[in-house]
C-alpha cells in the first residue's frame, strides 16, 4: 500500500478520451445527434441519494441501443463535447476491507476514492456507501488535486462520511470514457463507460469491448424507457464493481470466488463484441 502517486499515475495517453473502434465510431455519430443537455440544466437530476442498475453488453450492441434512447434521453455537453474522460484513484486498507465487504456481501460497505474529470480542472474526493435496501449514497468535496495520502480535511471528511477511522492507501487507478445522459420525462440519468483501463506500480489491464451502463434514479421504476430496452434485448440487470474487477484483472492476491461468473460473462460480452 505504500506506493506513491507518481508511481501509479497512468500513461499520459490515458488522459484524454479512449480510441474509438469502428462500432464506438458509429456509436459516437449517433450521440451526435441527441439533443444537449447542460451541467447547469442537470443540477436538478443529481440523485446524491439513489437506487442504482448496471447493466454490462457488448459494444456491438450500442449502435442500436442508442437509436432507440434518443427519443426519450438528452446527452450532457461540456462545451461542445460530448462523453468525458475520467480517472479515479480508489484507496482500500492494506487488508483490502473494502474489496472484500463487496466480495463478501455486506450490506453496509464503502469504496473511497479521487476522481478527476480530465480536461475540465475538476477533482473531488468521494465517499460512496451501500446503505441497505439497494440504496446508494454519494458525498463528495472539491478538491485541488488528486494527493498521494490521505490527510488533514481530507482525511476528517472521508472518516466523517464512512463512519470509519480506518487507516487507507492508494490501491489502483481506473481511467475510462464517459457519456451521461438525462432522460426527458422523469428524475433519471444513465451512464455509460467505455474504454476501462486499469494501471498500478506492476503494470496495466483494460476491459475493451464491453460497455458498463449504470440507471440511477430516484426510487426504482421498471417503467424506465432503458429498462425497456434492457428487456427487449434480454439483458439483465449485472452487479459488476468497476473497482473489485480491477483488483482481479489486475492480478492482485485477493479471493474472487465471488466474481467468478462476472469475470466469465466479462470475457463472453469482449468475444462478442
Amino acid at each position: 500500500m505504500n506506493r506513491t502517486l507518481a508511481a501509479m499515475s497512468p500513461p499520459v495517453g490515458c488522459l484524454s478520451l479512449a480510441p474509438l473502434s469502428g462500432t464506438l465510431e458509429i456509436a459516437a455519430s449517433i450521440i451526435e445527434r441527441f439533443d444537449p443537455i447542460s451541467l447547469e440544466e442537470m443540477d436538478g437530476v443529481k440523485l446524491q441519494d439513489r437506487v442504482d442498475t448496471k447493466y454490462v453488453l457488448p459494444e456491438a450492441d450500442l449502435p442500436a441501443l442508442l437509436e432507440a434512447m434518443r427519443a426519450h434521453y438528452r446527452v450532457l455537453e461540456v462545451k461542445g463535447v460530448r462523453g468525458t474522460a475520467y480517472r479515479s484513484l480508489y484507496f482500500d486498507t492494506t487488508d483490502m476491507r473494502h474489496y472484500r465487504d463487496h466480495h463478501n456481501k455486506r450490506t453496509f460497505r464503502v469504496k473511497v476514492r479521487y476522481r478527476e474529470y480530465v480536461g475540465s480542472g475538476l477533482v473531488y474526493l468521494e465517499v460512496k456507501r451501500k446503505t441497505g435496501r439497494g440504496r446508494t449514497d454519494k458525498v463528495r468535496m472539491r478538491v485541488e488535486a488528486i494527493p498521494d495520502t490521505l490527510s488533514g480535511d481530507h482525511l476528517d471528511f472521508v472518516q466523517k462520511a464512512s463512519r470509519s477511522t480506518d487507516q487507507l492507501g492508494p490501491s489502483l487507478w481506473n481511467h475510462f470514457t464517459r457519456y451521461t445522459f438525462v432522460a426527458r420525462n422523469s428524475a433519471e440519468r444513465l451512464t455509460m463507460d467505455l474504454g476501462l483501463r486499469y494501471t498500478d506500480p506492476q503494470g496495466e489491464s483494460d476491459l475493451g469491448g464491453i460497455v458498463v451502463a449504470e440507471l440511477k434514479q430516484e426510487r426504482a421504476d421498471r417503467s424506465s424507457p432503458f429498462i425497456e430496452r434492457m428487456r427487449s434485448m434480454n439483458v439483465r440487470p449485472s452487479g459488476m464493481s468497476k473497482y473489485c474487477v480491477g483488483m482481479i484483472t489486475l492480478q492482485r492476491p485477493v479471493k474472487h470466488n465471488a466474481f467468478k461468473e462476472t469475470m466469465r460473462k466479462l470475457q463472453r460480452l469482449r468475444r462478442a463484441a
